[in-house]
């Protein structure tokens, strides 16, 4: 019995040691400007953009295959800052400046469906079938792919409520001369 613990346990070490040297040796390096994007963006994978989630999202905007307005999202603010960081000049006349949102689910027209919450990408939505549906505040990104899909329209896409962690003071207005 001893000599399997001690054979299994310093199986584990090498193996783990020789991981822990292939990881080094063999480490793929990335572009680190899609990188620095991908940090940029929401990371909610929702696919707005046409892109399967935030990191080919990125690495197609540091190509230039992918317009730095193509972040529903993220909004102005974001493709000033993808514009900025790029290099590039940015046309935002097309790019709607929404306030963040988050889904809230009227409770007495949900009738269970399960359609919103295959579609949220965070998990935000609990609930089962045939079973009246909530979100989960802290976790829902305001994406609104469980909006577009709900068959009652009993969701509906509210602006974030302050909170300590969330609230700032507004700049003042420019006082008239």
């Amino acid at each position: 019995m001893i000599a399997a613990i001690f054979s299994l346990t310093t199986l584990g070490l090498i193996l783990g040691w020789l991981l822990g040297l292939a990881a080094r040796y063999l480490k793929v390096e990335g572009n680190p400007l899609a990188e620095r994007v991908a940090e940029l963006l929401p990371g909610s994978q929702c696919g707005q953009c046409g892109y399967p989630g935030c990191g080919p999202a990125a690495e197609a905007i540091a190509s230039g295959a992918a317009p730095v307005t193509s972040c529903p999202p993220g909004g102005r603010v974001l493709a000033e800052e993808l514009a900025g960081l790029l290099g590039v000049s940015v046309d935002l006349s097309g790019v709607a400046d929404k306030a963040p949102a988050i889904a809230h689910i009227h409770e007495n027209l949900c009738i269970g469906c399960c359609k919103c919450f295959k579609r949220c990408p965070t998990d935000a939505i609990m609930g089962a079938n045939n079973m009246i549906h909530s979100v989960f505040a802290d976790a829902c990104t305001g994406c609104e792919l469980c909006f577009d899909v709900c068959p009652t329209e009993c969701i509906e896409m509210r602006p974030v409520t302050p909170t300590l962690q969330t609230w700032y003071w507004a700049k003042p207005s420019a006082l008239a001369a």
